[in-house]
């Protein structure tokens, strides 16, 4: 047997996996997006109603920019967290075996479901809750924030808690395989600590943020709970969107706002990936 015909006998099992449980649903997902749907029953014939519909609906367009905004702003905050974080594990921790252990103390609250990270933020964040009571008592303010729960702010709040571990550990990873020789050598050089850090750390430690970047974006973009729950239903995303629509059976058309998710996703994914070689960095 070749070993071109060996190669592909041991990827035969994960291909098999891939297929049914990966490009089958997919393309199943792709073929009902065409489909149409009345109040009673789904037609299987070949329609652009559906697309059509999405394209050119207000609406759509509205749910898509608060996605991305969404996406953006916890992105930033989780790119601010997770470096800070991985430049001081990597760089102000010396002994392996603490820098380990710090890392594991950071993963601890992740531990838990997401869900309930997620509604803790509620009684810490309401009206009454511990940030308003404690804000009042110092004299901070005279009356509660209306803002700090069923809004924007506890949408991003919660998406960052979540995702936060997903920016810093490939940062982290990345940092640690700096060879110091190269921080001393532009210490030598008479760099100060900002140009170490914009000349030398943060061009190293690209592969890891292009890598978080891309975890973060796409969990904040297929995310729907979230915005659910801290919004009080009172905003929406592209994932409610769709939750909406298989609530009320109209399968098509969640369909079709799928697909036009999964196509949006690859396309930030594909330009991330210009920016870095993942196969490289793995």
């Amino acid at each position: 047997m070749s070993e071109s015909a060996k190669g592909w006998l041991l990827a035969s099992p994960l291909a098999l996996v891939l297929g049914a449980f990966l490009v089958l649903p997919i393309g199943m997902i792709f073929v009902v997006s065409f489909w149409q749907a009345t109040e009673f029953s789904i037609e299987p014939a070949f329609s652009w109603e559906n697309y059509e519909f999405l394209l050119t609906s207000p609406v759509t367009w509205k749910v898509f920019l608060a996605t991305f905004k969404y996406a953006f702003l916890t992105w930033v905050f989780t790119l601010l967290i997770g470096f800070t974080v991985a430049y001081y594990l990597a760089f102000h921790i010396r002994s392996a075996a603490s820098q380990t252990a710090l890392f594991l103390l950071c993963t601890i609250p992740f531990l838990t479901s997401n869900i309930i990270r997620m509604i803790s933020w509620i009684p810490f964040l309401g009206r009454n809750g511990i940030a308003n009571q404690a804000l009042i008592s110092l004299g901070v303010i005279d009356q509660p924030l209306e803002w700090l729960l069923y809004s924007d702010f506890a949408v991003v709040l919660a998406f960052v808690h979540i995702n936060t571990l997903f920016m810093i550990t490939p940062i982290f990873n990345t940092m640690t395989r700096i060879d110091h020789r190269l921080i001393e050598a532009a210490r030598d050089q008479g760099a100060s600590g900002w140009q170490i850090l914009w000349s030398v750390i943060v061009p190293l430690s690209k592969p890891g943020i292009m890598i978080g970047s891309i975890f973060v974006v796409t969990l904040v973009m297929g995310d729907f709970i979230t915005v659910r729950f801290m919004s009080g239903s009172q905003s929406a995303n592209v994932g409610r969107l769709i939750s909406n629509d298989i609530g009320l059976l109209q399968y098509p058309s969640a369909s079709a706002t799928s697909v036009v998710l999964l196509i949006t996703v690859l396309m930030m994914i594909g330009i991330v990936l210009r920016f870095v070689n993942i196969r490289k960095e793995l």
